[in-house]
């Protein structure tokens, strides 16, 4: 009977704190939660449910009655697996693991399981197994339930009477060190091919947004590459980049970069900084919006949440694009329409149909020669290597020869401008 099962039956919770002032409307909040849910292959999603709390209980999250209530729910559903979309101390997961004598996983385990089983890069899958010990040490309370349990032993490591969670948590500590150690090697070498990509002429143009927004099917849209594009919560987690000659306008990198998501586990939040910092190298930044979404402007602002919390500022140069204007009835596709001619930086479009994305093309490149500015360049005839960077940059507006070299007026970007004073 088992092994007809699709896979482990799960149960997903939104617990709706009314004490909380930044609580998020509970209909897409749970219905986010059963996709994140839904992103674990292995998982069968058996139900879902709102539960209404005007503060959390200390010991269980939940009070008695409710807790009874649910343990009865989940029994009769033959569930394994409870996802309480929120977070859960230690002690209420191991409280609540008890008394449902289910497996629990909060918001933040959730997410990581769905990082651990999508990375695919090496540096991907170091950042998340970092992030999940981090995550595991907060976490060594459920082990056992009191702190006598003592480990026996010579006294060689830790010395007699260590207590279990003790080993564990130096055990935690030692492997972080060693996975800490071969993450800088892989950064290394990441910076070693983004020193690479700095001697490309191309400006980079970021994708970013919440997840599921629409940034893989667009990207696949505008540069013809397969990068993996579901109606999935997460379905790009590694970065990937593109070249892409924009009509009328220059050559350019495209960055796909992983999405954004409200409550961020601040364990990820630190381990994806570096696959991030595609973002922070970006000349120009889309921010595309699932504008058919119930929660779109709660959405954006937690996209605009996390960029400030990265260090972009806010006014360096972006675009924001209304993406799924296909799944809009007429009226709201219209009005759509209407309010992106009318304003400047906005644009409306479908990365499945390919409606509005000449205008966002054209965009882009009338955006990427606004900042560029024009510099006059002295040259000695020594500085060959640097003369044919320039050219081979496509910066070059005229050059005249003198006594002492060469005179060359250029029209570039800060970016470039950087990369010319570094050779």
């Amino acid at each position: 009977m088992e092994q007809d099962r699709a896979g482990t039956r799960a149960w997903v919770l939104h617990p709706e704190l009314k004490s909380d002032p930044d609580r998020r409307d509970p209909v897409p909040a749970l219905d986010e939660a059963v996709a994140l849910a839904a992103a674990l292959p292995e998982l069968e999603v058996a139900g879902s449910g709102i539960v209404r709390l005007p503060k959390p209980h200390p010991g269980h999250l939940f009070g008695s009655g409710k807790v009874e209530e649910l343990g009865a729910l989940f029994k009769a559903n033959e569930i394994e697996l409870v996802l309480i979309d929120g977070p859960l101390s230690p002690v209420q997961q191991r409280n609540l693991e008890k008394e449902w004598k289910v497996k629990i996983l909060d918001r933040t385990g959730l997410i990581l399981e769905i990082f651990s089983d999508r990375a695919r890069t090496r540096e991907g899958v170091l950042q998340v197994e970092m992030a999940a010990l981090s995550y595991q040490r907060t976490r060594l309370v459920r082990a056992w339930t009191h702190l006598e349990r003592q480990r026996g032993g010579l006294g060689f490591v830790g010395g007699p009477g260590e207590t279990q969670i003790e080993a564990d948590r130096r055990a935690i500590d030692e492997q972080l060190v060693r996975l800490r150690r071969q993450l800088d090697k892989v950064v290394k070498t990441r910076e070693l091919h983004r020193k690479a990509r700095a001697k490309v002429p191309y400006p980079i143009v970021a994708l970013v947004g919440y997840t599921n927004a629409g940034k893989s099917t667009l990207f696949n849209r505008m540069t013809g590459a397969e990068v993996l594009a579901k109606d999935m919560l997460f379905a790009t987690l590694d970065p990937t980049m593109r070249r892409v000659q924009l009509p009328d306008g220059p050559e350019v990198i495209l960055s796909d970069t992983v999405g954004f998501i409200s409550d961020l586990p601040t364990e990820l939040v630190a381990a994806f900084r570096a696959t991030l910092e595609e973002v922070l190298a970006a000349d120009l930044i889309l921010h595309v919006r699932d504008i058919s979404h119930a929660a779109t402007e709660e959405q954006a602002r937690d996209v605009e949440s996390i960029l400030a919390s990265l260090g972009v500022a806010e006014g360096s140069p972006r675009l924001e694009v209304w993406n799924k204007i296909d799944l809009l009835d007429a009226d709201r596709h219209a009005s759509a329409r209407i309010r992106a001619e009318r304003n400047p930086g906005l644009y409306a479009v479908s990365a499945i149909t390919g409606e509005g994305l000449d205008d966002l093309l054209t965009a882009i490149s009338r955006q990427l020669e606004e900042v560029r500015h024009e510099t006059t360049l002295h040259l000695s005839f020594s500085d060959g290597r640097r003369r044919a960077w320039l050219f081979d940059q496509d910066v070059v507006q005229s050059e005249e020869q003198t006594e002492a070299g060469f005179e060359i007026k250029v029209l570039w970007t800060s970016r470039q401008e950087a990369r010319f004073s570094a050779l």
